[in-house]
């Protein structure tokens, strides 16, 4: 099936959740990745949700980053050239919604896309190969791109995997896992 039909299909599978399914199985993927071998990491990236599409509520996995003392660091998006810049989430951190919704840092201490260790990735669907499909304009495939061979690359979705294909460019970067409410996927 073709990318631009499953982004449709999950879109609107999103919008149907309730904003109690959403905490919910938010809160589920939080768990489930208390799981993981994963915590021995300093350098976790994540994204901030955009309630607006129903993504899924990252404060419980920051409330599990604080929580173990871990450098959090959070991106802002640069709409031109489709590149993110990175920076560490402290408690003087001020963030502020762009035009498309998403909660971005106003500034900060950067950090380069090196020093990450572990990167929570949105998505809308995945398959059984690690390939994900997101919303369409390449911003985490660069950042990806950008990051150590080693950085663990960790999906996050409401729902299972994809059993259609999902068509992948030689850019595409694949996931080493992917979260949701009822298991864990390992690459």
């Amino acid at each position: 099936m073709k990318k631009s039909l499953l982004r449709k299909k999950y879109k609107e599978l999103r919008q149907q959740l309730s904003l109690t399914e959403v905490d919910d199985f938010s809160l589920d993927i939080a768990n489930k990745l208390l799981t993981l071998n994963i915590w021995d990491k300093t350098f976790y990236h994540i994204f901030l949700s955009i309630e607006e599409q129903k993504e899924i509520d990252t404060d419980y996995i920051l409330n599990i980053l604080a929580g173990k003392d871990k450098n959090i660091i959070i991106s802002k998006s640069n709409f031109e050239d489709y590149s993110m810049t990175h920076y560490l989430l402290t408690d003087n951190t001020k963030i502020k919604k762009n035009a498309y919704n998403i909660p971005e840092p106003v500034d900060g201490i950067e950090i380069p896309s090196s020093q990450l260790e572990v990167v929570f990735i949105p998505l809308l669907a995945f398959n059984e190969t690690g390939h994900r499909i997101g919303y369409g304009k390449g911003f985490y495939d660069r950042f990806l791109a950008n990051c150590k061979p080693k950085t663990l690359k960790i999906g996050l979705s409401f729902f299972e995997v994809e059993d259609e294909t999902i068509e992948a460019s030689e850019d595409d970067v694949r996931l080493d896992y992917c979260v949701t409410p009822n298991r864990v996927y390992h690459f």
